[in-house]
């Protein structure tokens, strides 16, 4: 859909659509219950009904998982539609034709993007092709069969070969100049600046085509058939492929079980593809990269229950410990992560084949839940009988905890600390130095005021209603709705958060007050699985003076390269309001400061903990605590 969809249709859309309709047959064992509806929430699993729906105020909201919103919001949520397709949606349950604002530039850049994943499809099929009728086709073909792998299951996931020699796909497309140039934007085609010559990026490679939530082919990822290096070659990050977001094998995945319970994480391609044959159909892959945060923000919003699959040597076990340091900020309430660690020498793909989909499977039932891989691999090598020994341990610990979201899985753990070291948590916080190192100091409670900027909504896989509406007559039932939202969830209020949320919810509010944030150096060494957001977030408006949340989301939702955000945005917390921008302002100004302290005082404590240091460490640690000194 290209072009903006106007606030006055969503508005009128809203208004019109029943969100009882929209939740009939969705959520299981949906009743009246006086003046709201319960059921089962289908966002978390539950026995006894803890999710509810007021009819006259067109809401939702489960008491047990937190989702909540409106029509548009669950539609978002339980298909997994982006923005424009849950619009249209609901658009055509009650009989509405979506009407786009179009530009010159929207139709200019929607035309480009067509014209690229048209390439991209086009250079999916020849790849196909070569691997059934090129002449040196052979050698993949073998390379497949020994994996084990199927006809059937080499179709299913459209793997291709890349023939040999330089230009094979360069001449298939046509030897343009706009086509050259597609090719290259696509990541297909690089360009030799001293030789001023073009060649194919993939050659005599199995190929695997990467697709987007949509099926859309977006890059591609090659195993060498030959000497080459690298082994596996992924596309470069292009206009449609994000590699620190996507999954390989997320689309076959959701294809087969529209409704999925957890999704298996391996390594490769191959990995993804032979479980699938053996009817393991929830595997999925990293491009290149380990497991980041924005690729569990989105495994979140569509299962669960996530479990890590690594090799069993030294390896794999420090990759896990890598992952878990990844999740632990992420994973909330009503969210499972686990880990499995298979036999030396063997992949899931190799494993799968040798034992069983019944037998892998069962491995996978027995995989180490979170908490459980935490206490034992931060105990390692640590003598919990000793004093030193509970030291160490609660000093490594207890900071991971600390960056956990608030929750009952977060308090258990704290309370498995207490347990093992024998000591109360304001003891261990002590020891630490929690409090300085890691929490952010509060501002000083603010009046509770109400105050209504501009109409947002926010996109992705979920819809969250903002802090603030019109102040007009209209905006009434949203706010009564908002206020209902606010007494009966837990006060957030009273929730520790993250301080590059309360930054973000400022600039949410405030977008001009961008132009007073200086993000500090390093700020990507910081936990916060939101740094990222924030530092988008920042650049965008910073580039926009004038922007209000409105058109960020219309600019973000058609930029490639920043629509992955969106989905994020939905779990900001919204801080406590404030009374005006100049009250704003102060807030941010104290805020950005903290930014700089938590940064120094990760480093200072990565200083300390080392046995051994260089003289530039020395003196780097000597800065520190001077710098600590005087703050």
């Amino acid at each position: 859909m290209a072009g903006r969809i106007p606030q006055h249709f969503i508005d009128d859309l809203l208004a019109r659509v029943n969100i009882i309709d929209v939740l009939d047959g969705r959520v299981q064992k949906l009743k009246r219950t006086g003046k709201n509806y319960s059921g089962l929430c289908p966002f978390h699993k539950e026995k006894t009904p803890s999710f509810t729906a007021n009819q006259e105020k067109q809401f939702y909201y489960c008491f047990g998982c937190g989702a909540g919103g409106n029509a548009l919001g669950f539609l978002m949520e339980y298909d997994h539609l982006d923005f424009p397709q849950a619009v249209e949606e609901l658009a055509k349950m009650v009989g509405m034709e979506v009407p786009k604002e179009e530009s010159q530039q929207n139709r200019q850049q929607q035309q480009h993007l067509k014209s690229l994943y048209d390439l991209l499809t086009q250079a999916a099929e020849f790849y196909a092709q070569q691997l059934r009728s090129h002449s040196s086709r052979q050698q993949a073909v073998n390379y497949l069969k020994s994996r084990g792998l199927s006809g059937q299951a080499a179709k299913a996931f459209e793997i291709g070969f890349a023939p040999p020699g330089w230009d094979n796909l360069l001449n298939h497309v046509g030897d343009s100049s706009e086509n050259r140039q597609l090719l290259e934007k696509a990541g297909l085609l690089i360009h030799n600046e001293e030789r001023n010559s073009d060649y194919d990026r993939f050659r005599n490679r199995i190929m695997f085509p990467i697709r987007d939530q949509r099926g859309r082919v977006i890059a591609f990822g090659g195993r060498v058939l030959g000497d080459d290096k690298p082994k596996y070659l992924n596309s470069p990050e292009t206009e449609t492929f994000h590699k620190s977001r996507e999954l390989y094998g997320l689309y076959e995945a959701r294809k087969h079980n529209h409704k999925l319970e957890r999704l298996l994480i391996v390594e490769g391609y191959m990995d993804v593809v032979g479980l699938a044959q053996y009817g393991i159909h929830y595997a999925v892959a990293t491009l290149g990269t380990a497991t980041t945060a924005q690729h569990l923000e989105r495994i979140f919003k569509i299962v669960p229950e996530v479990i890590f699959c690594f090799d069993g040597d030294e390896a794999g076990r420090n990759a896990a410990k890598r992952a878990l340091g990844t999740t632990l900020p992420v994973i909330k309430d009503g969210q499972e992560a686990r880990f499995l660690f298979l036999p030396e020498g063997e992949d899931p793909d190799s494993l799968v084949r040798k034992e069983g989909s019944d037998d892998f499977s069962k491995r996978l039932d027995e995989a180490l839940p979170l908490a459980e891989f935490f206490f034992k691999s931060q105990s390692e090598e640590m003598d919990l009988n000793s004093m030193d020994g509970r030291a160490r341990f609660s000093s490594a610990a207890l900071p991971l905890i600390q960056g956990m979201k608030p929750g009952i899985l977060k308090q258990m753990m704290l309370d498995r600390v207490s347990e093992l070291t024998g000591l109360s948590q304001d003891q261990l916080e002590s020891v630490v130095n929690l409090h300085s190192a890691t929490q952010p100091t509060e501002p000083e409670p603010q009046p509770q005021a109400e105050y209504y900027p501009t109409d947002y909504y926010d996109a992705g896989d979920s819809y969250s209603e903002p802090d603030y509406y019109p102040e007009d007559s209209s905006s009434a039932p949203r706010k009564a709705q908002f206020n209902t939202r606010r007494e009966t969830s837990k006060s957030r209020s009273s929730v520790q958060i993250e301080l590059s949320e309360r930054i973000i919810s400022l600039l949410l509010h405030f977008p001009t007050l961008a132009r007073l944030c200086e993000l500090p150096a390093k700020l990507d060494q910081l936990p916060e699985p939101n740094i990222p957001l924030l530092c988008a977030l920042v650049d965008y408006l910073k580039s926009h003076p004038r922007a209000t949340l409105g058109t960020l989301y219309v600019d973000w939702q058609e930029d490639p390269t920043l629509s992955g955000y969106l989905m994020t945005l939905n779990g900001i917390t919204y801080a406590d309001p404030v009374n005006d921008i100049q009250q704003a302002e102060q807030i941010l100004q104290d805020a950005l400061p903290k930014l700089e302290r938590r940064i120094d005082d990760l480093r200072l404590d990565e200083l300390k903990r080392k046995i051994s240091r260089s003289d530039e460490e020395k003196s780097e640690l000597n800065q520190l605590l001077m710098k600590r000194l005087n703050s």
